[in-house]
């Protein structure tokens, strides 16, 4: 698609990621499963929210014609607790014990909170001046039977797990996610319970790119293979096969032993571009298989760079594969930023929340191998390319944490 070797600009490179968005299709899964995905039918109250006219208090049940004086009194007739069949009140000059939650009795029309009575014998007197109606959660007052108490494509939170409970939902459809491969490449590379040698580092990538796609609720599989030409060709050849989506991290640089842009010509699989004018990340490899129709996001194995690069390209991807916003926003900046550079600077920030607005602070690193400060930051500001950004200026940020 590009001549090689040529970078291209950032924006050109996000808008080939996005236009290679997906539909997976959809399925059902139980309620208990459905926490983080997106909801691919609308949900409807399946009766009146609430079915019926509920207590919000604990107190008495009355007849608001029963409130004859300035210090009206009641005879106790019974009790009405949450989740026993509605109970009757006879007279008006009778009241009846009521729960939170629980049925207003028949021909009760307003309860008085016990707060605000007093008990003598067997009669409730009411001190405060009272209203028709109060404390009453009228029958079909949140949603009539029928109603769409949420819609399609919404992320599946805690909160929308109550709702679908509510009505009944034990079996959710959803959209699918993608089936993703989380490989790491390298001869360096050990398992985080090895001691390494002088030569080699602990793998990281791969459990922070599990850790990302694990709070989108994909649960991926990950694999680590050695820098050798026949063997990365034999395995990725069948991940190709068996997933929709791998993500790679290291071997796209220019290195000697930088075999995947190589492999992935041998294997079939279309790229899209290699390298992008910005930093940190610049020798990101994206494409697809030109039959299986699998995407490639190859990123750099520099901790930094394949962190951001999964935050700037794979999630917008994921996103608009799954019909969800961007979950981009502005940020106002505490001091001046320049950026003297020809590439889209990525840089680390953390954030105060004053005021009313964000507000992004830069926070200083040694590189592309820095992994601590990944820990200590909230997003990167996106940067263009020769341009100066004065105190106060608001800047485009992704977020690496979730903001509410």
């Amino acid at each position: 698609m590009h001549q090689p070797n040529q970078l291209i600009a950032f924006q050109t490179a996000i808008a080939h990621v996005l236009a290679q968005h997906k539909d997976y299709g959809l399925e059902e899964v139980t309620l208990e499963e459905s926490l983080n995905r997106v909801l691919a039918e609308p949900i409807k109250a399946d009766r009146d929210l609430p079915p019926f006219d509920r207590s919000t208090r604990d107190g008495i049940a009355i007849n608001f014609q029963g409130v004859t004086s300035k210090e009206p009194k009641f005879e106790m007739k019974g009790m009405a607790q949450a989740g026993s069949p509605q109970t009757v009140l006879e007279d008006e000059s009778h009241c009846i014990e009521v729960m939170t939650g629980a049925v207003v009795p028949k021909n009760a029309d307003t309860v008085v909170m016990y707060e605000h009575l007093e008990k003598i014998g067997n009669v409730y007197k009411v001190l405060q001046p009272v209203s028709k109606g109060q404390n009453i959660h009228y029958q079909a007052s949140d949603f009539s039977k029928g109603g769409v108490l949420l819609h399609e494509g919404v992320r599946i939170t805690p909160a929308e797990i109550g709702v679908l409970a509510s009505v009944g939902k034990f079996k959710v459809r959803v959209k699918k996610l993608p089936r993703i491969a989380v490989v790491a490449t390298g001869n360096e590379l050990v398992e985080v319970d090895e001691n390494p040698l002088p030569h080699q580092i602990r793998k990281s990538n791969t459990y922070s790119l599990e850790g990302l796609l694990k709070n989108q609720g994909i649960l991926a599989q990950s694999y680590h293979l050695k820098d050798d030409p026949e063997l990365l060709k034999r395995e990725l050849q069948g991940l190709l096969e068996k997933y929709d989506v791998i993500l790679l991290s290291g071997g796209v640089s220019k290195g000697k032993f930088d075999f995947l842009p190589s492999t992935f010509d041998h294997l079939g699989v279309k790229k899209i571009f290699h390298k992008v004018l910005q930093r940190p990340g610049k020798p990101f490899w994206f494409g697809e298989h030109s039959e299986k129709g699998a995407l490639i996001f190859a990123f750099p194995g520099n901790p930094v760079s394949t962190f951001a690069n999964y935050h700037v390209y794979f999630l917008p991807w994921l996103n608009k594969t799954l019909g969800l916003p961007s979950n981009e926003f502005s940020v106002f900046l505490e001091e001046a930023v320049e950026n003297t550079t020809d590439l889209t600077l990525f840089k680390g920030v953390q954030l105060r929340f004053e005021e009313g607005r964000f507000k992004a602070k830069v926070i200083q690193t040694t590189g592309s191998g820095d992994l601590l400060s990944l820990s200590n930051i909230d997003g990167f500001l996106q940067l263009n390319p020769k341009e100066s950004y004065e105190k106060e200026s608001l800047v485009p940020f992704i977020p690496t944490k979730r903001f509410a």
